[in-house]
């Protein structure tokens, strides 16, 4: 049997995670030359998951962490080589049906100039990341998060440049149903 394995890469990591809750015997092995093991038994009947890769490129395994979770057991792999590769695996053609891409830590190739912060699932200990808030949103359009009917233009509009024009004050004599209103 084979959990959910999620991916998403940087230009230095892959970021592999294992969704099976409750995983007892762990068992990981990492290879320089990208191969990839994982095997764990979950659940009262203790049903045996493994996982097998053939990773894309080598992989620096020294510089590469593990995190084992009640959830998920999440692998920070260092690539050998900072470059960016085409797909998770060597072979071509369409993945592994239980392979997805995990699009909460994706980060499009052109937008890797800052690194980011693993989600608090990963405990890597001392493992020195750099955190950036706009990475966090995912959604990026304007006016994301916004109350509905709220304007988040930022820029001067004709509102902030009207001045503004006290009540008109009722006059005994008239019915208040008419003022003069001047414009501005």
């Amino acid at each position: 049997r084979h959990p959910i394995v999620k991916w998403a890469q940087r230009l230095d990591d892959v970021f592999i995670t294992i969704e099976l809750p409750d995983a007892q015997d762990v068992k990981l092995k990492l290879e320089p030359e990208g191969k990839f093991f994982f095997s764990a038994k979950s659940g009262a009947d203790k049903i045996p998951y493994e996982v097998d890769l053939d990773l894309h490129d080598k992989v620096d395994v020294d510089g590469s962490k593990a995190s084992v979770g009640n959830r998920n057991i999440c692998y920070l792999v260092k690539k050998a080589e900072s470059k960016w590769w085409s797909r998770l695996l060597k072979q071509e053609g369409r993945p592994p049906v239980f392979l997805k891409v995990d699009w909460d830590r994706w980060v499009d190739e052109d937008e890797d100039d800052v690194d980011t912060k693993p989600a608090p699932d990963m405990d890597f200990g001392d493992f020195d990341f750099s955190v950036s808030a706009n990475k966090m949103n995912m959604g990026g359009g304007e006016g994301f998060g916004a109350v509905e009917g709220e304007d988040d233009d930022d820029s001067d509009t004709e509102d902030e440049n009207v001045e503004e024009i006290p009540a008109p004050k009722k006059d005994a004599s008239s019915s208040g149903a008419e003022h003069e209103v001047k414009n501005v």
